[in-house]
């Protein structure tokens, strides 16, 4: 059977849940239509989806159409989840962008445009929502002409508007469809002229890849509306073409004509170049091509965690045939696999398969270490295919548990949240103590929240990140401190003279020693080291650890009978921080570096913002109406930047930032931070 592997993109709210939902009931897999409105949708069924009305997961949703099974991956339309949109893109060979006819062509779309572009997809695209108040397809086709690609032409046009909208003109056949129940009816009049003029120019568009059809048409034959679709199809996967279809998929017009588009102009498996994956036992990168019988290669593209089903793996099989209740191999991490029930899926509703085959796409339960990225295949023959890449999770927060008990379920909870979305990162934090989650905007931290409380139980908490600011010195100095007790028995003494110099930024912390005459006994040196080492995790001015000073223990003195390893530590650790007082101590504050890739128009706006943010910039290098901006500013003007940056620039702008360096805190700034912190009781 033929199998096309389609990824629905849009931006939200321009209904391609919708147009699936249409799809399943047209094509008789499900008998009623279910509806976003309702939280009914097949493929948004997640309790978060149903409550927020929006996808936040990807969907498989698996079914046949006219001889052709389809596996259709429903996207989340939202920024925030483009980890979600960039594992569907991975699998699949084709894609269909929705775009709402009221809304037109939104910053969403023209991502989803590129994402698709830079994944090679071949893509058509539907207008969708002629029903609504204001739907305009001519504007829109203007619209997606002039800002994704003046190869798109329609295959269709629609008759009426808005409310007035009944039905579409087929530009191939020449006939009108009027209705859901597409009956059949002549073009009329008013719309014959502008019909021929559509037609002519998707013929011209069409017959490009093909020199036989060039002369044909050229020297004036008639040609066969069969032709016109073989062209089209072979223009379409050239990447010459991207034909336009228009429709409402809530009155379920045009959807049928989608359906057959899928079919008709989107590339099978065989129908794309081959695969690439790399050969483990030679090195070498080698081509996979979509045979069944060839040697098992699979990619695993999503995984979910629920804690009922357990643990769900979505996988798309490149060639061989992976069976139920086998074994399979896990190049990645060098293991075997067990393979229980196989399914195909529609939604959360699940099929078993006795197998999957080359080209097709299915979901295995209970595997123990695979996860997303992960290569499984024959052991014979192993080989790795590149994993996904998810985007940058530059949105960073503080995560803590609500109670005690959260916390111990916290930490099984979070490697399964970041299994289950590779675009979140979690670490610890060691400077400041916390435990940072990052995402890719807050949305899709306040998801992950949710999503914790909900699949495993977890209450946790969401703030933003405490800094991890450093204290140094900037003088030289020399304290002493004489640690004296009397008490009874043996007493305590210990005798130290530091010398405390700063050192180069990034210097780090040394100790040294230079006794003279055994004016301290070499046995007791370690103690004054660990008493140095100790105080330094606490400087002077708020509590943070010491950093770029140099430590000399020079002189001391010691007592015969009272000097101990205690003694001796308590006064190394006071002569230090005596010293740190006496050195005109200062705040240091983390600076991050900043490539900041936004479009051309923006530029002015994003360095002035920088300036705000004590940045500055360091270079830029503009290219193709792009601009990447090098920059350095502190971590904490930057907390909020991922959303900063997106309403700027409409969610265009993209950014990556790594630490670069510790640089000493404006005066002004610094008592603000030493108040506050003495106000927050550091460490609570």
């Amino acid at each position: 059977m033929e199998i096309r592997n389609v990824v629905l993109l849009a931006h939200q709210g321009a209904g391609k849940t919708s147009l699936a939902e249409f799809m399943l009931f047209t094509s008789g897999v499900n008998q009623r239509l279910g509806s976003v409105a309702d939280g009914t949708a097949t493929s948004d069924y997640d309790p978060l989806e149903v409550e927020r009305g929006m996808g936040i997961n990807l969907s498989l949703l698996s079914f046949e159409w006219q001889g052709t099974k389809l596996n259709l991956i429903d996207t989340p339309g939202y920024a925030d989840f483009i980890g979600e949109v960039r594992s569907g893109l991975r699998v699949t060979e084709g894609a269909v962008i929705v775009i709402c006819a009221a809304s037109g062509v939104e910053v969403g779309t023209e991502q989803m445009w590129n994402d698709a572009g830079k994944a090679k997809l071949t893509r058509l695209i539907f207008v969708n929502k002629m029903e609504r108040d204001n739907a305009d397809f001519f504007s829109t086709l203007e619209a997606i002409q002039a800002k994704l690609s003046p190869k798109c032409l329609p295959l269709q046009l629609p008759i009426g508007s808005q409310s007035d909208f009944q039905g579409i003109i087929d530009l191939v056949t020449m006939k009108a469809y009027i209705g859901d129940t597409l009956k059949e009816a002549e073009i009329p009049s008013t719309l014959q002229k502008q019909a021929e003029a559509s037609r002519e120019k998707l013929i011209e568009a069409a017959v490009e890849s093909d020199d036989e059809l060039i002369n044909k048409y050229l020297e004036g034959e008639a040609i066969t509306n069969e032709e016109i679709i073989v062209a089209i199809k072979k223009s379409t996967i050239a990447g010459k073409l991207v034909p336009v279809f228009v429709g409402s998929a809530l009155q379920g017009i045009g959807v049928q004509q989608v359906l057959n588009g899928i079919c008709c102009y989107l590339p099978s498996p065989e129908e794309k170049d081959a695969f690439v994956a790399k050969n483990v036992s030679t090195g070498n990168q080698e081509e996979i091509k979509p045979d069944l019988e060839a040697p098992l290669s699979s990619l695993v593209f999503k995984t979910t965690a629920d804690p009922y089903v357990g643990k769900l793996s979505y996988f798309r099989v490149y060639s061989g045939v992976i069976s139920s209740n086998s074994q399979v191999w896990n190049a990645n991490r060098n293991s075997i696999e067990r393979i229980g029930q196989l399914f195909t899926m529609v939604g959360k509703n699940q099929q078993q398969v006795p197998q999957i085959g080359a080209g097709d796409i299915g979901v295995v339960a209970k595997l123990g270490l695979t996860t997303t990225g992960d290569t499984l295949c024959a052991r014979e023959h192993s080989v790795i295919f590149e994993s996904i890449e998810f985007p940058q999770a530059n949105f960073s927060m503080a995560i803590q548990p609500q109670t005690k008990t959260d916390l111990d379920k916290m930490s099984t909870a979070l490697p399964k949240i970041c299994e289950e979305d590779p675009s979140l990162r979690i670490h610890r934090e060691p400077d400041t103590n916390q435990f940072i989650i990052s995402g890719v905007g807050d949305s899709h931290l306040e998801i992950a929240r949710e999503k914790i409380r909900r699949k495993f139980g977890v209450e946790v908490k969401l703030d933003l990140p405490k800094i991890p600011y450093k204290e140094t010195i900037t003088i030289s100095t020399r304290a002493e401190y004489k640690h004296k007790k009397q008490s009874g028995g043996h007493g305590q003494y210990g005798h130290v003279f530091l010398e405390l110099e700063p050192l180069p930024r990034g210097g780090g912390f040394e100790f040294n020693e230079k006794i003279f005459g055994g004016a301290i006994p070499q046995n007791y040196i370690p103690s004054v080291e660990k008493g140095v080492n100790e105080a330094k995790e606490e400087g002077v001015l708020a509590g943070y650890p010491v950093v770029d000073v140099k430590a000399t223990l020079y002189d001391g003195s010691f007592h015969s009978v009272d000097s101990s390893d205690i003694a001796f530590k308590i006064a190394g650790a006071q002569a230090f921080k005596k010293g740190l007082s006496q050195g005109q101590p200062v705040l240091l504050e983390p600076m991050m570096k900043l490539k900041i890739t936004v479009p051309e128009e923006y530029t002015g706006d994003i360095t002035s913002d920088l300036n705000t943010k004590r940045g500055r910039v360091l270079g830029m290098s503009p290219g193709d109406g792009i601009n990447v901006i090098d920059a350095q500013a502190p971590y904490a003007e930057l907390l909020r930047y991922a959303i900063d940056l997106r309403s700027m620039t409409q969610g265009r702008g993209e950014f990556v930032m790594e630490f670069d360096h510790y640089e000493e805190v404006p005066a002004h700034l610094s008592q603000k931070i030493v108040a506050d912190t003495k106000k927050a009781g550091k460490g609570d």
